[in-house]
Protein backbone atom coordinates (compact mmCIF):
# COMPACT_ATOMS: atom_id res chain seq x y z
CA UNK A 1 0.00 0.00 0.00
CA UNK A 2 2.86 2.38 0.79
CA UNK A 3 4.41 1.75 -2.63
CA UNK A 4 1.02 2.33 -4.23
CA UNK A 5 0.73 5.68 -2.43
CA UNK A 6 4.26 6.79 -3.32
CA UNK A 7 3.71 5.98 -7.00
CA UNK A 8 0.50 8.01 -7.06
CA UNK A 9 2.21 10.99 -5.38
CA UNK A 10 5.20 10.83 -7.73
CA UNK A 11 2.94 10.76 -10.78
CA UNK A 12 1.04 13.79 -9.45
CA UNK A 13 4.12 16.07 -9.37
CA UNK A 14 4.54 16.48 -13.17
CA UNK A 15 0.77 16.92 -13.51
CA UNK A 16 0.85 19.74 -10.98
CA UNK A 17 3.80 21.33 -12.80
CA UNK A 18 1.98 21.28 -16.15
CA UNK A 19 -1.14 22.70 -14.54
CA UNK A 20 0.87 25.55 -13.03
CA UNK A 21 2.38 26.42 -16.43
CA UNK A 22 -0.97 26.32 -18.22
CA UNK A 23 -2.72 28.28 -15.47
CA UNK A 24 -0.09 31.01 -15.35
CA UNK A 25 -0.06 31.34 -19.15
CA UNK A 26 -3.85 31.57 -19.43
CA UNK A 27 -4.08 34.18 -16.67
CA UNK A 28 -1.42 36.29 -18.36
CA UNK A 29 -2.92 35.86 -21.84
CA UNK A 30 -5.34 38.83 -21.76
CA UNK A 31 -3.68 42.20 -22.42
CA UNK A 32 -2.93 44.43 -19.45
CA UNK A 33 -1.91 43.90 -15.84
CA UNK A 34 -2.33 45.50 -12.44
CA UNK A 35 -0.62 48.69 -13.58
CA UNK A 36 -3.58 49.34 -15.89
CA UNK A 37 -5.87 49.17 -12.87
CA UNK A 38 -3.65 51.68 -11.07
CA UNK A 39 -3.74 54.00 -14.10
CA UNK A 40 -7.53 53.91 -14.28
CA UNK A 41 -7.86 54.52 -10.54
CA UNK A 42 -5.52 57.52 -10.69
CA UNK A 43 -7.48 59.02 -13.59
CA UNK A 44 -11.02 58.26 -12.40
CA UNK A 45 -10.67 58.77 -8.68
CA UNK A 46 -7.46 60.74 -8.29
CA UNK A 47 -8.11 63.25 -11.06
CA UNK A 48 -4.64 62.76 -12.56
CA UNK A 49 -3.90 63.38 -16.21
CA UNK A 50 -3.32 60.42 -18.49
CA UNK A 51 0.40 61.23 -18.81
CA UNK A 52 0.96 61.46 -15.06
CA UNK A 53 -1.10 58.36 -14.34
CA UNK A 54 0.68 56.41 -17.07
CA UNK A 55 4.08 57.42 -15.73
CA UNK A 56 3.18 56.21 -12.23
CA UNK A 57 1.74 52.99 -13.66
CA UNK A 58 4.91 52.28 -15.64
CA UNK A 59 7.04 52.96 -12.57
CA UNK A 60 4.88 50.52 -10.63
CA UNK A 61 5.33 47.87 -13.35
CA UNK A 62 9.10 48.16 -13.15
CA UNK A 63 9.18 48.19 -9.35
CA UNK A 64 7.09 45.00 -9.09
CA UNK A 65 8.63 43.10 -11.99
CA UNK A 66 5.54 43.25 -14.21
CA UNK A 67 7.68 44.47 -17.11
CA UNK A 68 9.70 41.24 -17.20
CA UNK A 69 8.98 38.51 -19.80
CA UNK A 70 6.32 35.97 -18.93
CA UNK A 71 8.78 33.03 -18.51
CA UNK A 72 10.86 35.08 -16.07
CA UNK A 73 7.80 35.96 -14.00
CA UNK A 74 6.74 32.32 -13.91
CA UNK A 75 10.21 31.07 -12.90
CA UNK A 76 10.45 33.67 -10.13
CA UNK A 77 7.02 32.64 -8.86
CA UNK A 78 7.80 28.90 -8.87
CA UNK A 79 11.28 29.32 -7.37
CA UNK A 80 9.79 31.42 -4.56
CA UNK A 81 7.20 28.75 -3.84
CA UNK A 82 9.63 25.84 -3.87
CA UNK A 83 12.56 27.40 -2.03
CA UNK A 84 10.92 29.84 0.39
CA UNK A 85 7.23 28.94 0.45
CA UNK A 86 6.60 32.41 -0.98
CA UNK A 87 3.61 32.54 -3.32
CA UNK A 88 4.30 36.14 -4.25
CA UNK A 89 2.96 39.48 -3.11
CA UNK A 90 -0.64 40.48 -3.67
CA UNK A 91 -0.70 43.78 -5.51
CA UNK A 92 -4.33 44.51 -4.65
CA UNK A 93 -4.37 43.42 -1.00
CA UNK A 94 -0.79 44.69 -0.47
CA UNK A 95 0.27 41.66 1.56
CA UNK A 96 1.73 38.21 0.88
CA UNK A 97 -0.44 35.92 -1.19
CA UNK A 98 -0.01 33.23 1.47
CA UNK A 99 -1.86 35.49 3.93
CA UNK A 100 -4.74 35.98 1.48
CA UNK A 101 -4.95 32.23 0.87
CA UNK A 102 -4.68 31.49 4.58
CA UNK A 103 -7.60 33.79 5.34
CA UNK A 104 -10.00 32.44 2.72
CA UNK A 105 -9.05 28.85 1.91
CA UNK A 106 -9.87 27.27 5.32
CA UNK A 107 -13.37 28.77 5.24
CA UNK A 108 -13.89 27.53 1.70
CA UNK A 109 -12.62 24.02 2.47
CA UNK A 110 -14.79 23.81 5.58
CA UNK A 111 -17.88 24.81 3.60
CA UNK A 112 -16.99 22.43 0.76
CA UNK A 113 -16.37 19.48 3.09
CA UNK A 114 -19.63 20.15 4.93
CA UNK A 115 -21.51 20.20 1.63
CA UNK A 116 -19.70 17.06 0.47
CA UNK A 117 -20.54 15.07 3.60
CA UNK A 118 -24.19 16.12 3.52
CA UNK A 119 -24.49 15.47 -0.23
CA UNK A 120 -22.90 12.02 0.10
CA UNK A 121 -24.96 10.86 3.08
CA UNK A 122 -28.27 12.20 1.81
CA UNK A 123 -27.64 11.29 -1.84
CA UNK A 124 -26.58 7.70 -1.11
CA UNK A 125 -29.51 7.24 1.26
CA UNK A 126 -31.93 8.56 -1.36
CA UNK A 127 -30.34 6.29 -3.98
CA UNK A 128 -30.79 3.20 -1.81
CA UNK A 129 -34.37 4.20 -1.02
CA UNK A 130 -35.23 4.79 -4.68
CA UNK A 131 -33.59 1.57 -5.92
CA UNK A 132 -35.35 -0.62 -3.37
CA UNK A 133 -38.68 0.97 -4.29
CA UNK A 134 -38.28 1.07 -8.05
CA UNK A 135 -41.17 2.65 -10.01
CA UNK A 136 -43.03 3.61 -6.83
CA UNK A 137 -44.08 7.15 -5.94
CA UNK A 138 -41.00 7.38 -3.71
CA UNK A 139 -38.76 6.56 -6.66
CA UNK A 140 -40.55 9.12 -8.84
CA UNK A 141 -40.33 11.84 -6.18
CA UNK A 142 -36.64 11.30 -5.48
CA UNK A 143 -35.84 11.08 -9.21
CA UNK A 144 -37.59 14.42 -9.71
CA UNK A 145 -35.53 15.97 -6.92
CA UNK A 146 -32.30 14.68 -8.45
CA UNK A 147 -33.34 15.98 -11.87
CA UNK A 148 -33.86 19.47 -10.47
CA UNK A 149 -30.57 19.32 -8.58
CA UNK A 150 -28.62 18.48 -11.73
CA UNK A 151 -30.35 20.91 -14.10
CA UNK A 152 -31.13 24.09 -12.16
CA UNK A 153 -28.07 26.41 -12.21
CA UNK A 154 -26.66 27.08 -8.77
CA UNK A 155 -26.24 30.79 -9.38
CA UNK A 156 -29.96 30.97 -10.23
CA UNK A 157 -30.89 29.26 -6.97
CA UNK A 158 -28.59 31.68 -5.13
CA UNK A 159 -30.23 34.70 -6.77
CA UNK A 160 -33.70 33.42 -5.86
CA UNK A 161 -32.71 32.87 -2.22
CA UNK A 162 -31.09 36.32 -2.01
CA UNK A 163 -34.26 37.91 -3.43
CA UNK A 164 -36.47 36.07 -0.93
CA UNK A 165 -34.23 36.86 2.05
CA UNK A 166 -33.83 40.55 1.22
CA UNK A 167 -37.27 41.51 -0.07
CA UNK A 168 -39.52 39.15 1.87
CA UNK A 169 -37.69 38.60 5.16
CA UNK A 170 -35.80 41.95 5.29
CA UNK A 171 -32.44 40.26 5.89
CA UNK A 172 -29.76 42.93 5.65
CA UNK A 173 -26.60 41.06 6.70
CA UNK A 174 -25.75 39.43 3.37
CA UNK A 175 -22.08 39.03 2.56
CA UNK A 176 -20.57 38.06 5.91
CA UNK A 177 -20.16 35.02 8.13
CA UNK A 178 -21.37 36.67 11.32
CA UNK A 179 -23.57 39.46 12.55
CA UNK A 180 -21.88 42.64 13.74
CA UNK A 181 -22.20 41.72 17.43
CA UNK A 182 -20.39 38.41 16.88
CA UNK A 183 -17.63 39.75 14.60
CA UNK A 184 -14.79 39.78 17.14
CA UNK A 185 -16.42 37.69 19.86
CA UNK A 186 -14.92 34.39 21.02
CA UNK A 187 -16.55 31.18 19.86
CA UNK A 188 -19.75 30.23 21.65
CA UNK A 189 -22.97 28.40 20.89
CA UNK A 190 -24.62 31.70 19.96
CA UNK A 191 -21.83 32.54 17.52
CA UNK A 192 -22.07 29.09 15.94
CA UNK A 193 -25.84 29.47 15.46
CA UNK A 194 -25.22 32.91 13.96
CA UNK A 195 -22.67 31.36 11.55
CA UNK A 196 -25.19 28.71 10.45
CA UNK A 197 -27.80 31.41 9.87
CA UNK A 198 -25.40 33.19 7.49
CA UNK A 199 -23.99 30.23 5.52
CA UNK A 200 -26.98 27.88 5.24
CA UNK A 201 -27.91 29.11 1.72
CA UNK A 202 -24.44 28.28 0.38
CA UNK A 203 -24.47 24.86 2.07
CA UNK A 204 -28.00 24.09 0.90
CA UNK A 205 -27.36 25.00 -2.73
CA UNK A 206 -24.07 23.13 -3.06
CA UNK A 207 -25.48 20.12 -1.20
CA UNK A 208 -28.58 20.04 -3.43
CA UNK A 209 -26.47 19.77 -6.57
CA UNK A 210 -24.13 17.16 -5.07
CA UNK A 211 -26.78 14.84 -3.67
CA UNK A 212 -28.51 14.72 -7.06
CA UNK A 213 -25.51 13.07 -8.71
CA UNK A 214 -24.86 10.73 -5.79
CA UNK A 215 -28.46 9.61 -5.76
CA UNK A 216 -28.67 8.89 -9.50
CA UNK A 217 -25.39 6.94 -9.54
CA UNK A 218 -26.27 4.98 -6.40
CA UNK A 219 -29.73 4.13 -7.69
CA UNK A 220 -28.46 2.89 -11.05
CA UNK A 221 -25.57 0.88 -9.62
CA UNK A 222 -27.68 -0.68 -6.89
CA UNK A 223 -30.36 -1.76 -9.37
CA UNK A 224 -27.68 -3.52 -11.43
CA UNK A 225 -26.12 -5.09 -8.33
CA UNK A 226 -29.44 -6.38 -6.99
CA UNK A 227 -29.79 -8.49 -10.15
CA UNK A 228 -26.31 -10.01 -9.82
CA UNK A 229 -25.98 -13.76 -9.26
CA UNK A 230 -24.19 -13.51 -5.90
CA UNK A 231 -27.08 -11.41 -4.56
CA UNK A 232 -29.53 -14.12 -5.63
CA UNK A 233 -27.29 -16.66 -3.92
CA UNK A 234 -27.39 -14.63 -0.68
CA UNK A 235 -31.17 -14.58 -0.86
CA UNK A 236 -31.25 -18.34 -1.48
CA UNK A 237 -29.22 -18.90 1.68
CA UNK A 238 -32.05 -17.37 3.68
CA UNK A 239 -30.61 -13.93 4.47
CA UNK A 240 -33.11 -11.18 5.11
CA UNK A 241 -33.63 -8.63 2.36
CA UNK A 242 -32.11 -5.89 4.52
CA UNK A 243 -28.96 -7.93 5.09
CA UNK A 244 -28.71 -8.76 1.39
CA UNK A 245 -28.97 -5.10 0.43
CA UNK A 246 -26.76 -3.52 3.11
CA UNK A 247 -24.09 -6.24 3.46
CA UNK A 248 -23.74 -7.48 -0.11
CA UNK A 249 -25.32 -5.13 -2.66
CA UNK A 250 -24.59 -1.65 -1.29
CA UNK A 251 -20.79 -2.09 -0.73
CA UNK A 252 -20.32 -3.28 -4.32
CA UNK A 253 -22.55 -0.54 -5.71
CA UNK A 254 -20.41 2.05 -3.91
CA UNK A 255 -17.29 1.59 -6.09
CA UNK A 256 -18.17 4.20 -8.76
CA UNK A 257 -19.12 6.68 -6.04
CA UNK A 258 -15.77 6.17 -4.32
CA UNK A 259 -14.01 6.87 -7.60
CA UNK A 260 -16.17 9.99 -7.94
CA UNK A 261 -14.73 11.32 -4.67
CA UNK A 262 -11.60 12.18 -6.65
CA UNK A 263 -13.40 15.00 -8.45
CA UNK A 264 -16.14 15.81 -5.97
CA UNK A 265 -14.07 18.17 -3.79
CA UNK A 266 -13.22 20.54 -6.66
CA UNK A 267 -16.87 20.18 -7.75
CA UNK A 268 -18.03 21.23 -4.30
CA UNK A 269 -15.50 24.06 -4.27
CA UNK A 270 -16.92 25.22 -7.60
CA UNK A 271 -20.45 25.09 -6.22
CA UNK A 272 -19.34 27.06 -3.19
CA UNK A 273 -17.55 29.57 -5.41
CA UNK A 274 -20.63 30.26 -7.52
CA UNK A 275 -22.95 30.81 -4.58
CA UNK A 276 -20.33 32.65 -2.49
CA UNK A 277 -19.92 35.18 -5.32
CA UNK A 278 -23.67 35.84 -5.30
CA UNK A 279 -23.70 36.18 -1.50
CA UNK A 280 -20.36 38.09 -1.51
CA UNK A 281 -18.90 35.88 1.22
CA UNK A 282 -15.17 36.33 1.95
CA UNK A 283 -14.11 32.96 0.53
CA UNK A 284 -12.06 31.78 -2.46
CA UNK A 285 -14.69 32.58 -5.11
CA UNK A 286 -14.91 36.36 -4.71
CA UNK A 287 -11.12 36.53 -4.28
CA UNK A 288 -10.52 34.76 -7.61
CA UNK A 289 -13.01 36.94 -9.48
CA UNK A 290 -11.71 40.13 -7.87
CA UNK A 291 -8.06 39.33 -8.53
CA UNK A 292 -8.80 38.49 -12.16
CA UNK A 293 -10.70 41.75 -12.56
CA UNK A 294 -7.82 43.94 -11.37
CA UNK A 295 -4.99 41.78 -12.74
CA UNK A 296 -3.59 40.55 -9.41
CA UNK A 297 -1.96 37.62 -11.18
CA UNK A 298 -0.23 35.93 -8.24
CA UNK A 299 -3.43 35.68 -6.20
CA UNK A 300 -5.32 34.22 -9.15
CA UNK A 301 -2.55 31.79 -10.10
CA UNK A 302 -2.09 30.58 -6.51
CA UNK A 303 -5.79 29.97 -5.97
CA UNK A 304 -6.09 28.12 -9.28
CA UNK A 305 -3.04 26.03 -8.37
CA UNK A 306 -4.62 25.20 -5.02
CA UNK A 307 -7.84 24.11 -6.75
CA UNK A 308 -5.78 21.92 -9.08
CA UNK A 309 -3.98 20.41 -6.09
CA UNK A 310 -7.32 19.55 -4.45
CA UNK A 311 -8.27 17.62 -7.58
CA UNK A 312 -5.03 15.64 -7.46
CA UNK A 313 -5.27 15.00 -3.70
CA UNK A 314 -8.91 13.98 -4.10
CA UNK A 315 -8.00 11.42 -6.76
CA UNK A 316 -5.24 9.97 -4.56
CA UNK A 317 -7.64 9.67 -1.62
CA UNK A 318 -10.23 8.03 -3.87
CA UNK A 319 -7.64 5.51 -5.10
CA UNK A 320 -6.67 4.67 -1.52
CA UNK A 321 -10.29 4.22 -0.44
CA UNK A 322 -10.99 2.04 -3.44
CA UNK A 323 -7.87 -0.04 -2.72
CA UNK A 324 -8.99 -0.53 0.88
CA UNK A 325 -12.45 -1.69 -0.19
CA UNK A 326 -11.46 -3.79 -3.21
CA UNK A 327 -8.50 -6.22 -2.85
CA UNK A 328 -8.26 -6.47 -6.64
CA UNK A 329 -7.29 -2.80 -6.89
CA UNK A 330 -4.76 -3.20 -4.08
CA UNK A 331 -3.14 -6.22 -5.68
CA UNK A 332 -2.95 -4.47 -9.04
CA UNK A 333 -1.35 -1.40 -7.47
CA UNK A 334 1.25 -3.47 -5.63
CA UNK A 335 2.01 -5.49 -8.76
CA UNK A 336 2.51 -2.40 -10.89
Amino acid sequence: MLRFLLVRIASAIPVLFVLSVVTFAIIQAPPGDYSDYIRSQLINQGGASFEAADAQAQAYRVANGLDKPLPVQYVNWVVGMVTRGDFGHSLFYNKPVADVVGERLPRTLLLALTCHILASVIGISFGILAATRQYSWVDSLLSGISFLGMTVPRFLMALIIVYILVFHFNVSEIGSFHSARYGGAPWSWGKFVDLVQHVWPVVAIATFGGLAYNMRVMRGNLLDTLNAQYVETARAKGLSEGAVIMRHAVPNAMHPLIMYQGVVLPYMLTGEIETAIIFALPTVGPAIVGSMWVGDVYVTATFMLVLSATLIVGNIIADLLLALMDPRVRQYGEAS
